[in-house]
């Protein structure tokens, strides 16, 4: 059940930039996310890992040396993420296997922000739980 904003204010955002990942090992991550989702390796600042993918990134902190200010309670596989493919889904499920992973669940109908989508999930290494979608 969807509850009703009190009053409809305009938005204030238009888009995300980037997020960040607490890791236990930032290379592994990184090792992950290029051969599993094709992402790109980015290195910022002095040395800072990050994964590239459209015109976003996710931003890499290893536990225990996260860069301030950080969020409170910074934990390896704690977020929940969603991406958008036009890939088949068999594609990343192959890649996925390839890697020693393994499909959680899916492909299943879900509904993503901006209509109905057909998802796979499955884990990164951190546990972190990733979603993969083709929009319907």
């Amino acid at each position: 059940m969807e509850s009703e904003p009190e009053k409809q204010r305009p938005a204030v955002v238009d888009s995300l930039d980037h997020l960040v990942l607490t890791v236990a090992d930032p290379e592994a991550s990184v090792r992950f996310y290029c051969r599993v989702l094709g992402m790109r390796r980015m290195v910022f600042g002095n040395g800072r890992l990050a994964l590239g993918f459209g015109s976003q990134k996710i931003n890499l902190h290893r536990k225990g040396a996260e860069i301030a200010p950080f969020a409170a309670k910074p934990t390896p596989g704690s977020a929940d993420l969603c991406f958008l493919t036009r890939s088949p889904l068999k594609r990343v499920e192959e890649a996925l296997e390839a890697c020693g992973g393994k499909l959680e669940l899916g492909p299943v109908r879900r509904t993503g922000a901006q209509g109905p989508l057909l998802s796979i999930y499955f884990r990164d290494p951190d546990g972190n739980l990733i979603e993969v979608s083709n929009p319907l």
